[in-house]
């Protein structure tokens, strides 16, 4: 019994370590900027480039923080992040990526985990990212 408890304990830390960084931004340029800097690093990346797409892809994928913009065609952060609060959890932690000047502000208004403002240094996004990932 204490080894199949040992086993349980062991794959779920691998599901954490394992699951993908989730970046929702509408900016193709930005999206494929993240991605490729988060994959030389080592993670897995699902992106997608709005709300809509971004729940899809939580609903196939649960991820281990989410990266999100605010500011989306067809369903915006603010959509997203009420939307995906409703499913069932748990919940991976929303750092808000915004070039709004109240950026603190746009991620207190949907209780996100974080926020960075844009333009953003990709190693203060990684410093952020990894603060969440270790968290957890």
């Amino acid at each position: 019994m204490g080894r199949s408890n040992e086993l349980a304990d062991q794959n779920k830390t691998m599901e954490t370590e394992y699951r993908p960084i989730l970046v929702v931004d509408d900016d193709v340029t930005i999206a494929m900027t993240i991605e490729s800097f988060l994959i030389e690093e080592g993670y897995t990346v699902v992106v997608a480039h709005n709300g809509k797409e971004a729940m899809e892809c939580a609903e196939e994928s649960p991820p281990a923080v989410i990266l999100l913009d605010m500011k989306m065609p067809v369903m915006d952060g603010w959509a997203f992040a009420s939307t995906y609060r409703q499913q069932d959890g748990p919940h991976a932690p929303i750092i808000v990526m915004t070039a709004a000047h109240d950026s603190r502000q746009r991620a207190s208004e949907i209780a996100a985990d974080g926020f960075i403002p844009k333009p953003f240094d990709l190693d203060e996004l990684l410093a952020l990212i990894n603060r969440y990932i270790s968290e957890r």
